[in-house]
């Protein structure tokens, strides 16, 4: 008996004990339709009665267990449920591949007959709904073997595996041309050179040794893994090394980036992961480690210089692989510093600096009032103490947006995906930090803000292509601190906001007259009134002119602002300002009417004093040349006791305050000063209140009204477009 025969009956025993288990594991699974390891169980065994058959070259038992194979791996995968159907399917395809081994075992050279044929095609479309297309493997053809020197391999875009058969691999039942022919169900050899260095020549050559190694160019877009499972079985009689195309680099790179950054990983479970390495990679360096170690009595060669040496990876990708590595130790080590504190009792603290706050205001009020000199120094010391434990208390719950910005990637992904676009999303500014709890009520509005631009603003590849933009599209989300309070962007480069739709659609709407005299800022602002939408036709995104309103709503409610930059045919650029925290602020206390009220600081702008003669009077709404611009103004007076103008006092200020790039100006009578502001929240009862977001409590034991300041701003400048001309001719005059 020959070692070929040896191999051959080994092969008839163990496909037949693996058919007999998968009719079984098949027979189990009408009782238990969802245990993973018998669904496993069976895959693997179709695989190896597959990879097994490539190797004697069974074709028809491998075209055939391939379909069934696929079908296993979709159950395994989830994507295929496994149903009586099913498993009857099954129990036919176990017997026809028996009868498929019995035939190519007794006659491996003639074709299929034609009852046998019938049969397969007849279960792969009860398999997989579509008719055999033909023996794979039998129609293919080798590319013509060179001979060493033949030629370089190329490997920019193809797997380079290289082949050493031991001197016993045919001694053993090896047969290599077996392994390359069923390597070609994966793909193509683009080019196979042959290697016979260690042929001896004349008698010393042995007839029965095997000399051969392949250097093959193969073309695929299968795993490493998937490649190597292709010679499994050749493992102990051929050293195997498989190095990924140079076209894989970059994904591998990708792959390592996005890496769980939760703990430390080894070199090469890293590698495993992303598919640059496979476990036997990892198991023949670390042998080759360890016989550095134990022959050379020195410090053991590191794992990755050993991986890049016997050429199964790239030194880019060990490059980036330790560069992640350390990146998580770091990461990790940084965390160690930290402790988790609850939510609530952090929200208690701040509720407690809170009232230390108004409680040094009291001292410094009492202070004042009885003229306490001594006390003066270390009422002066309590207040830096008390400033130093707000500002500290207030970074207790200070967190990085970069979190919440990361969630957007999926968010653009699927939406691109639904929508047919290829967009891509630009993140920067990740590391500022504000309030956790503007983070969470920020979420929303970000949401619809960018699920809009992916839908409006960005064109299709088609149109992009045609008003020469690249075809694929981006998104930019950017936050960084400004003057106090932070900014966050959302920047398109798709097809602009249309003034001419908007204020057709918004003239339709009953929004403004036809004779309107907005500016291009006030009308890219109307999208943000409630029911304008110019899409025409509604997505399940949005078209419905259903949310901008609601979006603009929640950011004030965080006394926040939105404001908005297009240029038709470029771009959209919509910005965000929030204060820095929603529990204390730095506030500027002005009074009007003996009624004192809050403006947060970092609205004001400037102070300056109130000259009666630059007044036009028209109600309560009024206008003033501030250095040749027009500045509306409104007295907080006569606004919140709603009642006509009042005849001017002797001595009155006005605050100009802004919000993105509107500016107003709030007539007072007297101005207070920078004070430290508790803001505590309006009742139900108050809640409709306009021009009013909460209050303070002072020193005094009194309270002082926190402004709305974009609403009287906007209440401000309502007529501005009437009021104007009038004013700009007068300059004229």
């Amino acid at each position: 008996m020959t070692e070929l025969d040896a191999a051959l009956g080994i092969f008839a025993q163990e496909s037949e004990q693996l058919l007999a288990d998968m009719e079984d594991a098949l027979l189990s699974l009408e009782s238990n339709p969802d245990d993973s390891e018998t669904i496993n169980s069976l895959f693997r065994a179709m695989h190896t009665i597959k990879g097994s058959s490539g190797l004697f070259g069974f074709n028809a038992v491998v075209s055939f267990t391939h379909e069934a194979e696929s079908v296993l791996d979709k159950v395994r995968n989830g994507e295929r449920g496994i149903d009586a159907e099913l498993i009857s399917v099954l129990l036919d395809s176990k017997d026809h591949t028996a009868k498929l081994i019995e035939h190519c075992m007794a006659r491996n050279d003639e074709p299929l007959p034609a009852e046998l044929a019938d049969a397969g095609n007849s279960l792969i479309k009860r398999l997989t709904g579509k008719q055999e297309t033909g023996v794979r493997i039998s129609t293919v053809e080798l590319p013509n073997l060179e001979a060493e020197g033949g030629g370089e391999i190329s490997v920019d875009d193809n797997w380079l595996i290289s082949l050493a058969f031991h001197v016993d691999a045919f001694r053993n039942g090896m047969d290599p041309l077996s392994f390359i022919r069923y390597l070609k169900t994966l793909g193509d050899i683009k080019q196979i050179l042959t290697v016979a260095q260690d042929l001896p020549s004349g008698d010393a050559m042995d007839p029965e040794s095997c000399y051969l190694q392949f250097k093959i160019a193969f073309q695929s877009d299968a795993s490493k893994k998937t490649i190597e499972a292709v010679f499994e079985f050749a493992d102990q009689d051929c050293d195997i090394k498989i190095l990924p195309p140079n076209s894989k680099i970059e994904e591998y790179l990708k792959l390592l980036e996005a890496q769980d950054e939760s703990q430390v990983s080894r070199l090469g479970d890293m590698l495993v992961r992303v598919g640059a390495l496979t476990q036997n990679d990892v198991v023949h360096a670390l042998q080759r480690q360890m016989a550095i170690r134990e022959t050379e009595q020195e410090t053991a060669m590191p794992l990755g210089e050993i991986l890049v040496e016997q050429r199964v990876v790239r030194q880019p990708v060990v490059e980036q692989a330790l560069k992640k590595q350390e990146q998580t130790k770091q990461k990790l080590a940084t965390e160690a510093n930290y402790i988790r504190v609850d939510a609530a009792k952090l929200g208690h603290l701040i509720n407690l600096v809170g009232e230390l706050v108004i409680s040094s205001a009291a001292m410094n009020l009492i202070v004042e009032r009885h003229g306490l000199g001594d006390a003066g120094d270390v009422a002066a010391s309590m207040n830096a103490l008390v400033s130093n434990i707000r500002d500290t208390a207030l970074e207790l719950r200070m967190v990085q947006i970069g979190e919440t910005f990361s969630r957007f990637r999926r968010v653009v992904r699927d939406v691109s995906k639904e929508l047919n676009k290829d967009i891509e999303l630009y993140i920067s500014g990740g590391e500022t930090e504000l309030d956790k709890t503007v983070v969470e009520k920020i979420n929303d509005p970000l949401t619809h803000l960018i699920r809009n631009a992916l839908d409006h603003g960005i064109e299709s590849p088609e149109r992009r292509l045609a008003a020469g933009k690249p075809a694929q599209g981006s998104v930019q989300l950017n936050a960084f601190h400004q003057s106090g309070h932070i900014v966050i962007q959302i920047a398109d480069d798709g097809a602009g906001l249309n003034s001419d739709k908007i204020v057709a659609k918004a003239v339709a709407n009953g929004l403004i007259k036809p004779d309107h005299g907005l500016s291009q800022q006030e009308i890219h602002n109307l999208i943000f009134a409630a029911g304008l939408s110019t899409k025409e036709q509604a997505t399940n995104l949005s078209g419905r002119g259903v949310g901008m309103d609601v979006v603009k709503k929640n950011i004030e409610a965080l006394r926040g602002t939105v404001g908005i930059d297009s240029v038709e045919g470029q771009g959209t650029t919509i910005s965000i300002e929030l204060p820095l925290t929603l529990a204390i602020i730095d506030g500027f206390m002005v009074a009007a009417d003996q009624e004192r009220y809050i403006i947060p600081l970092n609205m004001v702008d400037e102070c300056i004093e109130m000259d009666p003669k630059e007044c036009e009077i028209d109600d309560i709404e009024h206008y003033i040349n501030l250095r040749g611009q027009v500045l509306p103004y409104l007295r907080l007076g006569d606004y919140f006791h709603n009642r006509r103008a009042q005849a001017a006092k002797k001595r009155e200020s006005i605050v100009v305050v802004k919000s993105g790039k509107d500016k107003a100006g709030f007539v007072v009578d007297e101005l207070h000063g920078e004070h430290q502001t508790v803001i505590k929240p309006l009742g139900k009862v108050f809640e409709q209140l306009k021009g009013i977001t909460g209050a303070t409590v002072l020193g005094d034991g009194n309270v002082a009204l926190i402004l709305d300041v974009q609403g009287l701003i906007q209440a401000a400048i309502k007529n501005k477009s009437r009021v104007m001309p009038r004013l700009t001719s007068r300059r004229l005059q």
